[in-house]
């Protein structure tokens, strides 16, 4: 898919969108859809896009999984995530009906910003600010996109550490199948672990690093910890992105961003990255920031990510 053909995509479902750089290399964000980021390079939409998603985000019922790259917050599961509030998964209306209006822009950077109201599965309420940061830079087939996550709590009074789990977390998805691996470098055992199912038949060592196998009939999901730097997918011989995590502000850690049973505690194994696989044909390189040990008004939590893309 084309940049022109994503933007008149959204245009005909009625979703703001818009472009930092250009239609040949740059980002688009659909501003009406979770405020999520479809990254352009050489005229070509390299993350996935799912056209039914896009055309019926607005409707009630099941969630409709547009694509792109998107910011919500961790962690999913646990007692004190934000996926499980009403007993049952769902992506909350907060999320789903943000609206995101354009803060401020030049040609090749941009901020965008939404008010989400999170509730926590203890029934915590937690007003915040959304920002995504967006930066980009592109030669000869590749672009260089860098996106600071914000979270900022405006809510007027202390949450303490006993009532929240809160940090910006990035899914950004591509498409997956037979050719498409990821590569990372290894590390001490506890810096890599499964979230559902084993991925030890799908991944192996190869010239010291870890190769991931993204084809699968099963979820998997690779927690990593901030041991390990970056994160590379490769689909067959169309491209390679590769993906760095920023350091954390020194008053903020890594936590368990699990979609673990909603009366379950988080676990104390903080995740910087994150590979899913789905069996739908589709993969997630994920990128986590930090929690404070209590939220104040006007804490803000976040996370600078850089993203290399490049056409092979």
């Amino acid at each position: 898919m084309t940049g022109k053909d994503l933007l008149e995509l959204l245009s005909s479902s009625y979703c703001r969108s818009y472009l930092t750089g250009t239609l040949e290399n740059g980002v688009i964000a659909a501003l009406d859809i979770e405020g999520r980021l479809f990254t352009i390079v050489n005229n070509q939409v390299v993350n996935r896009v799912v056209p039914s998603a896009i055309k019926n985000h607005f409707k009630k019922g099941i969630y409709q999984n547009p694509g792109g790259d998107g910011l919500w917050p961790a962690p999913e599961g646990t007692t004190m995530g934000y996926e499980y509030a009403t007993g049952n998964w769902r992506v909350p209306p907060a999320i789903t009906g943000a609206v995101w209006e354009v803060i401020s822009h030049t040609d090749n950077r941009a901020v965008i910003r939404a008010e989400i109201d999170l509730v926590n599965n203890l029934q915590i309420g937690i007003p915040c600010e959304f920002e995504r940061h967006i930066e980009i830079d592109s030669v000869d087939g590749r672009l260089t996109q860098r996106v600071t996550e914000v979270i900022r709590y405006i809510g007027k009074k202390t949450i303490c550490k006993d009532e929240f789990l809160l940090a910006p977390w990035s899914l950004c998805q591509f498409e997956s199948g037979k050719e498409g691996k990821v590569i990372f470098p290894t590390s001490p055992d506890e810096e890599l672990w499964d979230m559902y199912a084993s991925s030890q038949s799908q991944r192996n060592i190869v010239d010291g690093l870890y190769v991931l196998e993204t084809k699968t009939k099963d979820r998997i999901q690779l927690g990593l910890g901030p041991k390990i730097p970056w994160i590379e997918y490769t689909m067959g011989n169309q491209f390679r992105i590769k993906r760095y995590a920023g350091e954390l502000p020194a008053d903020q850690v890594y936590i368990d961003i699990s979609d673990s049973p909603p009366d379950q505690l988080p676990s104390s194994r903080g995740v910087s990255l994150s590979i899913y696989c789905d069996p739908g044909g589709f993969m997630e390189m994920e990128t986590c920031g930090g929690c404070p040990a209590k939220l104040t008004p006007g804490t803000e939590l976040s996370v600078r990510i850089t993203t290399e893309y490049e056409i092979i």
